[in-house]
């Protein structure tokens, strides 16, 4: 892996030229009073570095003579190693992580100047680390007010974000190896959660079930806060309470990721709980099935970000108007988002080191354009909400679809020639969901 770290140090250091870029860890956070939460690095300092303590700082300055790449740590220490886990300390991050120069975190406002002073800009992100942005500010700060004597240094910041993360979008060969594997985990979970749901269990049974298949497989646990939700609970999009008891005619709809080696699956699927359709669970899911299949179709490398929401919002409002739910002529229905109430969120979002991934989705007006090497989800949904109002040109909602819930989700790379998707291994179909 220090030979992909170093690889994808060295594309960011050839894009930032005489700049100099600097990215700080995670902080650690609080739980509650003194107990911290299970450390998750930034996502952009790991990729950068592999490194995985708080209290870091990492520099690149390709411009430097002696050190393009430089660490700032914790310095070992034993007494405090002894409450809180061994850190790598000072040689180990040049020898382990390839720094060419590694300083106690204690001496970066003696030592960071040395790498801005002959660059040209400072490439940073303006985080919700108030102190750290102050720090950078300040040293910003100073080497204008000294720039006059040197006629060097940096004259702007720019946000590392906007180059940084168009190069984590397109995932390389070991990424994806690590994302095939976060899927597989949550493919085995979902599965099992499948075979073991019955009327009388509990919504946080299944969690456990599903979140002991992560762990056990090596995975890092969750990659987000699983959502167990059956039947009207499904129509809330990011329950999480998971305390419900299921029963007999409801819909469960699992939403769930394993996150493995940092990067991250993302899985929902809707099934009955006794284990077949009602006429009219039946007739939602159909519907959500289908726009899903055609939204995958249009993953195709040259096809604009936004073709699969597109593709799933007319098969979707089509569905919706063929049962009654929706009235009107399609387009005009699309036009005037009358769907929204019953689909409210997109279709897709990148996935990779984050859930919710890096990368923007369209240039100003332009979408952004699919490329191998891309994974996105494909996750069209209806919600028939409780109390939903409709539209005044719009009929009243028929009493027995509301409550239905179900949104059917699998993650999907970019292919040269079309489409993988990861995680096809969890069934859908009608067929193989009923029992």
């Amino acid at each position: 892996m220090q030979t992909e770290y170093r690889q994808r140090r060295e594309q960011l250091m050839a894009k930032i030229g005489s700049g100099t870029a600097i990215f700080r860890s995670a902080p650690t956070a609080v739980m509650h009073n003194d107990v911290e939460y299970v450390y998750r690095q930034d996502s952009d300092f790991f990729y950068l570095t592999g490194f995985n303590e708080a209290q870091a700082v990492a520099v690149l300055a390709p411009h430097h003579a002696e050190h393009r790449f430089i660490l700032f740590v914790q310095p070992k220490d034993r007494e405090k190693e002894v409450w809180s886990g061994y850190r790598c300390g000072i040689e180990a991050a040049k020898e382990i992580y390839g720094a060419d120069e590694a300083y106690p975190i204690a001496e970066l406002d003696e030592k960071l100047p040395q790498y801005l002073e002959k660059s040209d800009r400072i490439y940073y992100h303006l985080g919700r680390d108030r102190t750290f942005n102050d720090t950078i500010l300040k040293h910003y700060q100073n080497l204008l007010r000294t720039y006059p004597k040197r006629g060097t240094g940096p004259i702007a910041i720019e946000d590392t974000s906007t180059i940084l993360h168009s190069q984590r979008l397109h995932k390389s060969k070991i990424e994806l190896d690590l994302m095939r594997q976060a899927a597989d985990i949550a493919v085995e979970a979902h599965k099992h959660a499948m075979q073991i749901t019955a009327p009388g269990r509990y919504e946080y049974e299944i969690q456990a079930e599903i979140e002991h298949i992560f762990r056990l497989r090596g995975g890092m646990g969750p990659a987000y806060p699983s959502i167990v939700a059956a039947g009207k609970n499904a129509c809330v999009l990011h329950y999480v309470e998971n305390n419900c008891q299921m029963q007999e005619n409801e819909l469960l709809l699992i939403d769930a990721g394993c996150a493995y080696g940092y990067y991250n699956s993302d899985i929902t699927r809707t099934f009955p709980v006794g284990g077949k359709f009602t006429a009219e669970q039946k007739a939602l899911y159909e519907i959500v099935l289908e726009s899903q299949k055609q939204a995958i179709a249009q993953v195709q490398p040259g096809n604009p970000f936004n073709a699969p929401h597109n593709t799933a919002v007319r098969v979707l409002t089509e569905g919706l108007v063929e049962l009654g739910i929706l009235k009107g002529e399609i387009d005009k229905l699309i036009e005037e988002e009358k769907y929204k109430p019953f689909y409210m969120h997109r279709t897709s979002h990148w996935l990779g080191l984050d859930v919710h991934d890096v990368g923007v989705y369209q240039h100003g007006e332009n979408p952004q354009i699919l490329q191998p090497g891309q994974v996105l989800t494909i996750e069209p949904g209806l919600y028939i909400v409780p109390d939903t109002k409709p539209a005044e040109d719009q009929p009243e909602i028929d009493p027995r679809w509301v409550g239905i819930g179900i949104r059917i989700e699998d993650d999907v790379l970019v292919t040269a020639d079309g489409n993988e998707v990861l995680t096809a291994g969890v069934p859908k179909e009608i067929k193989d969901v009923e029992r």
